[in-house]
C-alpha cells in the first residue's frame, strides 16, 4: 500500500503564508510513479474542493481562487508534492488533502489542519 503523509498545516494570520508537504511511501519502501499529484481542502460545513495538481511532468492546474498565490510543486525523487501558499484568507482555513495515483490507483491522505486568522 501506498501512504501519504501531509505536513506544515499551522495557526497563521490573514496574509501570512504557509508551505505544505506531501511525502508519499510504500509498505515495502518502494512505490511506483506517481502521475498527477492534486491537493484539495474542505473548509469546516463544506465540500471537498480541489484547489491544485501537478503532473509527473511538472505541469500545473490551480483554482481560480488560488491562481496568483499558490505554487504547486513536486520532488519525483524524494517522492514529495510540495504546495506553497501565501497571502492567505480566512475563508481558507480547512483541513488540506493531497492525493497521488500510483499504478493507477488513487491514495489520499490524512489531511492538514490550515487556519488562518484574521
Amino acid at each position: 500500500q501506498v501512504q501519504l503523509v501531509e505536513s506544515g498545516g499551522d495557526l497563521v494570520q490573514a496574509g501570512g503564508s504557509l508551505r505544505l508537504s506531501c511525502t508519499a511511501s510504500g509498505s515495502s519502501g518502494i512505490i511506483g510513479t506517481i502521475s498527477a499529484m492534486p491537493w484539495h481542502r474542505q473548509a469546516p460545513g463544506k465540500q471537498l474542493e480541489w484547489v491544485a495538481e501537478i503532473t509527473t511532468f511538472g505541469d500545473t492546474n490551480y483554482a481560480d481562487s488560488v491562481k496568483g498565490r499558490f505554487t504547486i510543486s513536486r520532488d519525483n525523487v524524494r517522492k514529495m508534492g510540495y504546495l506553497q501558499m501565501n497571502t492567505l484568507k480566512p475563508e481558507e482555513t480547512g483541513v488540506y488533502y493531497c492525493r497521488a495515483t500510483v499504478d493507477g490507483w488513487d491514495y489520499w491522505g490524512q489531511g492538514t489542519q490550515v487556519t488562518v486568522s484574521a
